[in-house]
């Protein structure tokens, strides 16, 4: 009987143990946080969620579909998003007090546009010939003094377009980037962003117009080893797939300064793919460079 009693106390334990035991796993489980993963370098998460787990707007938001905004998609990146808008990445973080430029999220809205006081547009003053001409409802609020009939001069022909003023955003002298080579794919407006033009590992890759280094490295996904020069407000080029980069960020070149060794990083052949773009949109890069 003695032995009885001892198997019913030690049951009698182990079951209350299993029991708080159960109570504490069901306790952890129903209280774990759920975990974010958030990768560097790549948009994340699509909102915020505040302590009572209600959604949050992300940065910006207030200005989502305005001119110039622009609302991060999935894969966005600075680098892509400075490239596609003509903009140093450099400025859109400060524009946007981005502290970790790697990290953007889904749905968050950026200034891809210099805030007032920073645009560095140049303007000038309205001449008289672009004063408007005068409605048909102002004129008939306005009477006409009595003058006497004259005859109406002959017509004259047409002025033509006159070239691009110095120092405005077009009046930009380009040149090849390479010395040679053939052009392998021709722009394309769903395809191709620029032209490849073929040639040998360690040929010289040289700059189309002076300018500053805004990006140097590998961070743009089929790009390679890219090196991408600001122009002026309106113009950036690229210059893809080097096997050896030789200018830094910041630097300012000169047309036709060695910036890269050609190569095939991230491409299946030896070329340099090469982009215009204005205000981020890329142009068909023949349409600018001059006739070989």
């Amino acid at each position: 009987m003695l032995r009885n009693r001892r198997r019913g106390w030690v049951l009698a334990v182990a079951l209350a143990i299993g029991a708080t035991l159960a109570g504490c796993s069901s306790f952890n489980s129903a209280n774990w946080a759920p975990v974010t993963n958030r990768s560097t370098g790549a948009a994340t998460a699509a909102s915020a969620t505040d302590t009572s787990g209600a959604a949050t707007p992300l940065p910006g938001a207030e200005n989502a579909g305005k001119p110039g905004y622009y609302t991060v998609r999935p894969g966005d990146t600075i680098m892509r998003i400075g490239l596609d808008t003509g903009q140093d990445w450099r400025d859109l973080a400060r524009w946007n007090n981005l502290e970790n430029p790697n990290v953007i999220e889904v749905g968050q809205v950026l200034r891809v546009v210099p805030p007032v006081g920073e645009s560095g547009v140049v303007t000038r003053p309205v001449t008289s010939s672009s004063v408007a001409p005068l409605t048909a409802a102002s004129a008939a609020k306005s009477p006409a003094p009595a003058v006497a009939a004259v005859a109406p001069p002959p017509p004259t022909a047409a002025a033509p377009t006159p070239a691009p003023t110095p120092g405005s955003p077009d009046d930009i002298s380009w040149g090849w980037p390479t010395n040679g080579g053939t052009v392998l794919d021709q722009f394309d407006e769903t395809k191709n962003k620029g032209v490849d033009i073929g040639g040998k590992a360690g040929d010289p890759v040289l700059a189309a117009a002076a300018g500053r280094v805004v990006y140097a490295g590998a961070g743009l996904r089929g790009y390679g080893n890219l090196i991408i020069l600001k122009h002026n407000n309106t113009y950036l080029t690229a210059y893809a797939h080097n096997q050896k980069l030789l200018v830094k960020e910041d630097q300012t070149v000169r047309k036709g300064q060695q910036i890269a060794e050609m190569g095939s990083s991230d491409a299946p052949r030896v070329e340099l793919h090469f982009e215009i773009r204005r205000m981020g949109k890329p142009v068909d890069p023949l349409k600018y460079l001059p006739p070989r």
